[in-house]
């Protein structure tokens, strides 16, 4: 017997060891079958074996090192098994004339042995998924004939990434993918003088840092390009642009900085751009109009200003998302020409205006956020159209209103938030509202009915009547009696009136899961300098982007100081309990016995003593009254408002953050007082910043 083929079958047991009595067999097939057991080591007395494919069972134990010293070997493929063990790294094996190695999925560890090399003829190298470590070897640079080198997901690294220099020598190669390996190191300039014939590179999470040579460009055969999850920085270099049939271009969480180059839009091929969690800035080019092969454009967490008319245009993007910038002014009518579109996330932005109707057009839309805002009018009775529409988030805005009963036509719609806006009149009751609860709607006072709200009614002829009594009597107040009622109806109106986000920040951080040390470490970039926000004595703030798109502040305690766990306890124990818009939220912990910390909303506009010490911020007189009042508000909460009184300790400027409205928020909970019943202010102790008194310049 030559050949056995028993591939796609239901072959079950093991592989027997008297198979080494098919002295003449050239090819073993028996790929996608339920085998288990090992590999007998007997399969390496075939000694005229050229072809081996066992992929997709269940074998385990190691590869038999006999199976690399024959050398009439041509294709192994072993991929997605339970094996285990290493490779044999001694010289005088891979005397082979192999030209596939397909050990993929597994576990195999150990090093990959130099002595690789010895089997000249290989093309093919997937050893992804796996367990391997130490550094790649740079003797796979002398495989001439290689084209395709997979080593994603294992522990290997290579300093200064000499792995890329040595394949400068392999002439054919297509394909190299080394993602999700702590290669460390800086992209080497010789990046560029990779073959010509290279397709594929990807380099993602692989702990790269510096910038992106400008030698890239010269691989002009690129088709997809991933550098994600690295810490590269500088800008996006021009070069990128000449790499004319590139279809996917994956550059996000790093630290890229600068504006969008313009030579993006002659990038005719390109169909993904992902450039989310970075510093760029300024506007999205407007001639990105011309980019009409994009498909799907992720461009959050940035700190883009300006969407171009054009990118309206782009009747075959499937997926749009620009959350979490600086973006302004409205949204056009022209967002219905994005027939194709299947998710839009705009959340998170300074956008204006109204929500178009056009909105209805989109036919194909799944996902729509258009949450944090400053959106106003009514909700679109074209919602309703939106027949593929399954999650809409039109929170936190200013929309005002009903919400209209055409929504109630929306079979697959299952995700549905509208809180904190100003609408008002009947909840819809029917079709998917019949599974929305409360925290849909809350922060609405106006609105009534439905399921989970009282149910409508109308306003009192008495009620009104008195109102406008008392209406009468103030008008009839003397004249400085009017000037100062008008002053604080005005704080009060233009307090109600403010866009207030800390509750729904509340709301999204109950609906967190618990978040691990290592998601803390990414969202602020292995605690980069660049996120600290401030130190005090018990520890660091830093700020932190997570994947979600939510931007949070962590206060990481140093349990080295005396009394810094004392701190976190009394922090929890406080901000567990407490509910109140103008009191910082905590959205979660992290907590081990090496590692404390809290998670805080972020406040984009820092603290009050910023804003009181900065030559280039400055406070109006109405601005300084709102926070005066916010702080005064917060203060009557904790001394009032809660069944204990808290006393909170170390109340000063540097203690108010401002989020992006400029609403005062009361943080740092660190020395707070719980007074049982019994218990008196004047009892406590003086525990506040030693020798502090806050600077009379608060006005």
């Amino acid at each position: 017997m030559q050949q056995l083929q028993l591939e796609n079958n239901r072959i079950v047991g093991s592989i027997p060891r008297t198979i080494s009595n098919l002295s003449s067999l050239w090819m073993l097939n028996l790929n996608t079958n339920n085998l288990s057991g090992i590999i007998p080591r007997e399969i390496g007395n075939l000694h005229k074996l050229e072809i081996l494919y066992l992929q997709i069972n269940k074998l385990s134990g190691s590869i038999p090192e006999g199976l690399f010293n024959i050398s009439t070997l041509t294709e192994v493929s072993v991929f997605f098994n339970n094996l285990s063990g290493s490779l044999p790294s001694a010289s005088g094996y891979w005397q082979t004339n192999l030209q596939l190695l397909n050990l993929g999925q597994n576990n195999i560890g150990g090093v990959i042995p130099t002595s690789i090399s010895n089997s000249s003829n290989l093309e093919i190298i997937d050893l992804s998924i796996n367990k391997f470590s130490g550094q790649i070897p740079n003797s796979l640079g002398d495989l001439r004939d290689l084209e395709y080198l997979d080593l994603f997901v294992n522990n290997l690294s290579s300093p200064h990434l000499s792995i890329l220099t040595s394949l400068v020598n392999c002439r054919y190669l297509k394909e190299v993918i080394l993602g999700e390996n702590p290669l460390y190191g800086v992209l080497p300039d010789s990046i560029g003088n990779l073959s010509i014939s290279i397709m594929e590179l990807e380099l993602y999470s692989s702990e790269i840092r510096g910038q992106i040579p400008l030698g890239i460009g010269n691989l002009s055969n690129l088709n997809t390009l991933s550098l994600s999850g690295n810490d590269l920085t500088g800008s996006v270099p021009t070069t990128l642009c000449d790499l004319h049939i590139l279809q996917r271009l994956g550059l996000g969480l790093n630290r890229l900085s600068g504006s969008l180059p313009e030579c993006l839009c002659k990038m005719s091929s390109l169909g993904l751009l992902s450039l989310y969690y970075n510093r760029i800035s300024g506007p999205i080019p407007s001639c990105i109009g011309n980019a009409t092969s994009l498909r799907n454009a992720y461009l959050n967490s940035n700190r883009l200003t300006n969407i171009p008319t054009s990118l309206w245009s782009l009747k075959y993007l499937l997926v749009l998302n620009l959350s979490n910038n600086s973006l302004i002014g409205s949204i056009p009518p022209e967002l219905g020409n994005l027939k194709a579109i299947t998710s839009i996330n705009l959340s998170r932005n300074h956008l204006s205006g109204s929500i178009p109707s056009t909105i209805g057009d989109l036919q194909s839309l799944v996902y729509l956020s258009l949450a944090y805002n400053e959106l106003q009018g009514s909700i679109p009775e074209s919602l309703g159209k939106m027949i593929s529409l399954e999650s809409a988030n039109l929170s936190n805005n200013i929309l005002s209103g009903t919400i209209p009963k055409s929504l109630e036509l929306l079979r697959y719609l299952k995700n549905f938030n509208v809180s904190f806006n100003r609408l008002e009149g009947e909840i819809p009751s029917k079709g998917p509202f019949l599974n929305f609860n409360s925290q849909s709607f809350m922060g609405n006072g106006g609105l009534c009915g439905g399921l989970v709200f009282q149910p409508c009614m109308t306003r009192s002829f008495h009620h009104s009547r008195r109102g406008k009594l008392l209406l009468i009597i103030l008008v009839s107040l003397g004249a400085a009696v009017m000037v100062l009622g008008s002053i604080v109806v005005f704080m009060l109106r233009r307090r109600w009136n403010r866009n207030i986000p800390t509750e729904a920040e509340s709301f999204a951080a109950t609906t967190l899961a618990r978040i691990s040390y290592i998601e803390i470490e990414r969202a602020t970039q292995g605690f980069d300098q660049c996120n600290l926000l401030g130190s005090g004595g018990f520890g660091s703030v830093y700020k932190g982007m997570f994947a979600n798109g939510m931007t949070l502040a962590i206060k990481v305690f140093n349990l080295q100081v005396e009394g810094a766990l004392k701190s976190f306890d009394a922090e929890c124990e406080v901000l567990r309990n407490l509910r109140h818009r103008n009191l910082t939220k905590v959205v979660s912990s992290c907590t081990n016995l090496d590692f404390k910390a809290l998670l805080l909303e972020y406040m984009p506009n820092g603290s009050l003593e910023l804003w009181l010490h900065s030559d280039d911020r400055f406070l109006n007189m109405i601005q300084r009254l709102d926070i005066m009042i916010d702080v005064a508000f917060a203060l009557e909460y904790l001394h009032h408002g809660y069944e204990t009184v808290v006393v909170h300790s170390d109340l000063k400027p540097s203690n108010v953050l401002l989020d992006e409205k400029l609403v005062g928020h009361v943080s740092d909970f660190g020395l707070t007082k719980l007074l049982g019943e019994g218990e008196s202010i004047a009892h406590t102790n003086t525990l506040a910043t030693m020798g502090y008194i806050a600077p009379g310049n608060f006005l």
